[in-house]
């Protein structure tokens, strides 16, 4: 895996979810992933356990650079929010074109979490991390359009 800078302006420790995702835990560093979003997007959020669109913007743009790398390093640039960003924009930010391509949905049939999810390198290039965004695209548009991706290769 290649050398990721686990930088953090909030001080957070993104060495757990670097060791879960070196051993392929990909579900577990899916959980962890959406832990530290919410620890990023503040106290509410952590509270909850899950982030409101308006919170996104709170997260740092290191910070969810760093979970980005981590997700792409291990997965051979295949995972991360940066990938599902390109594969969003490259169908014209079209959600019911994106859904097959990453995997999350076919024909009418959403797939169900977890146990419908490809929790490994075979998946579809975009299909992890999930961060539980199912809850609709409010947040994972937030995610896509952060600031994060401005300036960067991501």
């Amino acid at each position: 895996m290649a050398t990721v800078s686990l930088t953090s302006v909030l001080n957070i420790d993104y060495r757990p979810l670097q060791a879960l995702l070196e051993a392929g835990s990909w579900l577990e560093a899916d959980r962890l992933s959406l832990q530290l979003l919410c620890r990023a997007a503040g106290e509410g959020a952590t509270r909850r356990g899950w982030l409101y669109f308006s919170e996104v913007s709170r997260i740092p743009v290191e910070d969810l650079r760093t979970i980005d790398h981590l997700w792409r390093a291990a997965s051979e640039d295949r995972f991360g929010y940066s990938v599902q960003r390109q594969l969003w924009l490259g169908v014209n930010r079209n959600w019911e074109r994106l859904w097959p391509i990453i995997g999350w949905k076919q024909g009418h049939h959403w797939t169900r979490y977890p146990d419908e999810f490809t929790w490994d390198l075979s998946a579809p290039k975009g299909h992890l991390p999930l961060s539980n965004q199912l809850r609709g695209v409010r947040v994972l548009e937030e995610l896509l359009t952060h600031k994060a991706w401005e300036d960067s290769s991501g």
